[in-house]
């Protein structure tokens, strides 16, 4: 089976090298190669695989034949030339329940809606983003009283990595994958800004009982959290709860 890989940061590495040894044959490799720290494009150079353009990827699958195209946190939007040249399709691997949250701010809404399970979601690429027919949608709990964005983030990750092994190993063993009856048409859709723009606390907010939850659900270091803005510059808030996980455990308190 020949393969477009799409995809970014750690884990997208970690799943370039366990495709391979699968043997699977990756063809090239689209990443954030732009970035000299990219460690989906140190793993494509330690395994002699050609990292190329989104642009260079479709111009290969209009000339050579292309079975499958993987998008893992790939942040482009994918076209045509990918979605309908290749034999078994092209999926995304989304870290959110589709039909219900699509874009971005996934994990933050998570906490602030004080959802009682979180979910990964595979699905094959249409056009618009994140609403194409959905193959498989795994769920799992997760306590808003207690997660950050980064500690839901983590396990949403370890959840992706286990959908992505179970859907490369099917689409090896059987193709084009069954999909859901589900209207994928439906759902919200979080916007970049939009997810930005839920960052910024609010005279409300500093009222509100759910601060605490707003803090958490922002804290993702070194990005900017759930912040006030003074004389121009952004001022991220923390709690005891926060500060606690940061303690190093060899630390005593002199207070």
């Amino acid at each position: 089976m020949k393969m477009i890989f799409m995809g970014r940061k750690k884990q997208s590495a970690e799943l370039l090298k366990w495709t391979v040894e699968q043997g699977i044959e990756v063809v090239a490799v689209c990443t954030d190669s732009q970035f000299e720290n990219s460690p989906t494009a140190a793993m494509s150079r330690q395994l002699g695989i050609p990292v190329i353009s989104m642009e260079e990827a479709e111009e290969y699958s209009n000339n050579n034949e292309v079975d499958l195209v993987t998008s893992y946190l790939y942040w482009r939007v994918i076209k045509k030339p990918l979605i309908e040249n290749p034999k078994y399709g092209c999926i995304n691997f989304h870290p959110a329940i589709l039909p219900d949250w699509k874009g971005c701010g996934g994990y933050n809404i998570a906490i602030l809606k004080k959802l009682p399970q979180w979910g990964v979601t595979a699905h094959y690429v249409n056009e618009t983003v994140d609403t194409g027919p959905i193959i498989r949608v795994n769920r799992f709990d997760f306590d808003y009283k207690t997660a950050t964005v980064k500690s839901l983030e983590k396990k949403t990750q370890d959840e992706l990595v286990k959908l992505y092994k179970e859907i490369i190993l099917e689409v090896k063993e059987k193709g084009r994958l069954e999909t859901l009856d589900i209207d994928n048409s439906q759902g919200t859709y979080i916007s970049r800004k939009e997810m930005n723009d839920m960052k910024i606390i609010t005279d409300e907010d500093l009222e509100s009982e759910d601060l605490d939850l707003k803090v958490r659900a922002f804290w993702f270091p070194p990005y900017d959290g759930a912040y006030i803005e003074k004389n121009g510059k952004k001022y991220t808030l923390v709690d005891k709860e926060i500060l606690n996980t940061l303690v190093d455990e060899d630390t005593t308190a002199l207070f």
